[in-house]
């Protein structure tokens, strides 16, 4: 009987989209321009809440495992010049909608955002509150460095309505720290949870790798348990890709150092029995929550969303991303800004949407998008319903292989995933893909 370390080994470097879309980034293209953006902004339902993304590029250090658009700088002015094309950009985009819009999720990613000063952090929600309306519930969230967090910039997040918080933690383990060149001992993070609590930001979520550069089983089960002590609401454990085609900054790490795939999924598997362990519930394929969190009831009742942010609570079904690199989706299809930091800013200068490109989504996107959303979020779906809430046929796909390896069951309607192999669920969502080529090898691995 074939063993469920080999079945994972068998199939883990089988590359796969993380489905945060559909369809996913390598299908967006040119032919969605800023004029296609601007007619979908014009037409969203002013009575339906949004949410908003700003991408903010830029850290203070540069780490060696970052897939993130971004770049350091140790200087105030690019930051400062940014913030300018970011302002003006939102102006125009609100100045394209219908109406003065509500926003249910409002969240600042990169980079580190925080690099942003508590005079930057208030001039920026000044802006987007007097353009757009927040809800009383909204979820107003920043991802912060804990390395470069004051006490300061804390209170700047209190007082402008954050409620959540989002620590890039990583690895507490000294020598993994020293390999992806970012050094911050427990005590520094731990110093940066107190000072977001004791501004009144209770909310905060904590990331953490596996397959890292000198990383071993047991730093990792070390790591999640330290992450876990300083009691998160959530944490995200995702798998280091290690693309250095890609991104340039990653070939500072040797292949040497990295584990193989058995030495991943047993990091993975020790990190999840540490959190489940300090009773954090599984959330999908790489998040964990407490009992009680919003997001743990959205798992319970069905009702969990996926996007680009990740897993979410949100349900709104407009995302308008602002910055450079920013994807937002909307019910007309998705749409990517412009990378480049200087052409992203020439495009707003020169009064333009900066889009760079995007994909209309039409009937049969979004069916095929509700079935993925479902299995990647609840590791099971019922196609056949999913298809005749849709008005279209079932897609027909070809699980044999999936089935045959203890992957996927059947029951009645249902395809559910063995929750044994939940990483290796983005495979039966890569099956109702009607984009997906065979040779297609843009993708992370699955494990």
């Amino acid at each position: 009987m074939t063993s469920r370390l080999d079945t994972l080994l068998a199939f883990a470097a089988r590359r796969s989209p993380r489905y945060t879309s559909y369809p996913t980034a390598p299908h967006f293209h040119a032919g969605v321009d800023a004029e296609t953006y601007g007619r979908w902004l014009e037409r969203l339902n002013p009575a339906a809440p949004v949410s908003l993304y700003l991408h903010v590029p830029y850290c203070k250090s540069l780490c060696w495992y970052c897939g993130c658009n971004t770049r350091a700088t140790t200087r105030d002015e690019p930051v400062a010049a940014y913030l300018e094309i970011l302002l003006a950009e939102l102006a125009q985009v609100a100045d394209r909608l219908p109406a003065r819009l509500t926003v249910s999720h409002l969240a600042f990613g990169g980079g580190t955002p925080a690099i942003l000063s508590p005079s930057q952090i208030d001039r920026v929600m000044d802006a987007i509150r007097s353009r757009f309306d927040c809800a009383d519930d909204a979820e107003i969230t920043m991802e912060i460095d804990p390395r470069h967090f004051t006490r300061e910039d804390a209170a700047a997040l209190a007082r402008n309505g954050f409620t959540r918080a989002s620590t890039g933690v990583q690895s507490f383990d000294p020598a993994v720290q020293a390999a992806i060149n970012r050094t911050q001992p427990y005590e520094l993070v731990e110093a940066a949870f107190n000072r977001l609590r004791q501004a009144g930001v209770s909310k905060i979520n904590a990331d953490l790798l596996y397959g890292l550069p000198k990383q071993t089983v047991e730093s990792a089960r070390v790591s999640a348990q330290a992450a876990a002590a300083l009691e998160p609401s959530r944490l995200a454990v995702f798998g280091y890709a290690h693309v250095p085609h890609m991104m340039a900054h990653q070939r500072l790490i040797k292949d040497a150092d990295l584990p193989g795939p058995a030495e991943r999924i047993a990091q993975h598997d020790a990190m999840e029995e540490a959190l489940a362990g300090s009773g954090y519930a599984v959330i999908g394929i790489d998040h964990y929550a407490r009992p009680d969190d919003p997001m743990t009831k959205a798992l319970e009742a069905g009702v969990l969303r996926r996007n680009f942010q990740g897993y979410t609570t949100d349900k709104a079904q407009t995302m308008i991303g602002l910055g450079a690199s920013a994807i937002g989706e909307n019910p007309s299809g998705y749409v990517q800004n412009i990378a480049d930091v200087r052409a992203y800013g020439q495009a707003v200068a020169d009064g333009r949407l900066p889009v760079h490109r995007g994909v209309a989504v039409d009937a049969e996107d979004k069916m095929r998008r509700a079935i993925i959303e479902r299995i990647m979020t609840d590791l099971k779906v019922n196609p056949a319903a999913i298809a005749a809430a849709h008005g279209l046929p079932v897609p027909q796909i070809d699980v044999r292989e999936l089935r045959a390896a203890g992957i996927v069951h059947r029951d009645g309607p249902w395809l559910i995933v063995d929750p044994r192999f939940k990483p290796l669920a983005r495979l039966l969502a890569a099956a109702f893909d009607g984009y997906l080529a065979v040779a297609e090898v843009k993708h992370s691995v699955s494990v």
